[in-house]
């Protein structure tokens, strides 16, 4: 497209963390996704747009919570791979629904195509100009009145290393862990994801994977969602998700049909 820029997610990443995220992180994250964008993705009449699909979780809870259409853009090539895999073991009527975008947003070049956009676990990790990028490429996916639902990254770097280790699990007779590890390295966050299997005879084998993460307050990415036609919508809860409209052409204002309500109506 002319004049525009491109929004550029990892496409060769994730070669490491894809083989370990379903067995470690997948199942709490598959019940976060259904809380926290089940009811707006239920409520989708146009389309879902699900930016970074990653290995499908949003996309997955998409296809089972509504009956619209599903578009799902994931540049990187070893998590498409389990995304693949798996809407390849659903039935016909369900793989009809979703349509997977294996380059960039831009290339894309999705046009009103949902109602509903919804970026988990994927903006943290764009630098500032790459996220500068992606709110016009959502919007021009997004029917006017459209909302999108985004996890924010974190305000500000931490103070000391942050340690998350994950619950084992066991396949058959191995045993897989990992931990994240989080520290600041200049005006970005270095997230270092640390991985093992380990059998009767001690570890098999171990793999590290780090992903870089720029802090960016609430405000500021409302900021930059408002040059694009974004306007935050109200009654949201959840400090870790920032829910936006995107203003009608010509109307000054959300249509109330397309304005999602809260979670607790």
């Amino acid at each position: 497209m002319s004049g525009s820029q491109t929004v550029r997610l990892p496409r060769t990443g994730y070669a490491v963390s894809a083989e370990f995220y379903d067995v470690l992180q997948a199942p709490l994250d598959a019940a976060r996704v259904r809380h926290l964008y089940g009811h707006d993705v239920r409520n989708a009449r146009s389309g879902v747009l699900d930016v970074g699909a990653g290995t499908g979780r949003v996309t997955l809870m998409s296809l089972a919570e509504s009956r619209v259409g599903v578009h799902a853009v994931e540049p990187a090539r070893a998590m498409r791979a389990p995304l693949m895999t798996r809407l390849a073991s659903l039935p016909p009527e369900l793989r009809a629904r979703v349509t997977i975008h294996a380059g960039t947003l831009d290339e894309a070049e999705l046009h009103k195509v949902a109602d509903v956009a919804v970026c988990h676990n994927t903006v943290a990790c764009l630098d500032p100009a790459a996220r500068s990028a992606l709110w016009p490429a959502i919007a021009r996916a997004l029917v006017p009145g459209g909302s999108l639902l985004l996890q924010l990254p974190p305000a500000g770097l931490p103070g000391e290393e942050i340690v998350r280790v994950f619950p084992a699990q066991r396949v058959g007779r191995h045993e897989y862990g990992g931990r994240m590890v989080m520290s600041a390295d200049g005006n970005r966050i270095r997230s270092r994801f640390d991985y093992w299997v380990c059998g009767a005879e001690g570890v098999l084998r171990e793999h590290t994977e780090t992903f870089w993460v720029w802090p960016t307050s609430r405000a500021e990415v409302i900021d930059g969602l408002k040059a694009h036609g974004f306007v935050p919508l109200p009654g949201r809860d959840d400090p870790t998700v920032l829910a936006v409209g995107l203003v009608g052409h010509g109307s000054g204002h959300l249509s109330a049909s397309r304005v999602p309500r809260a979670h607790n109506e």
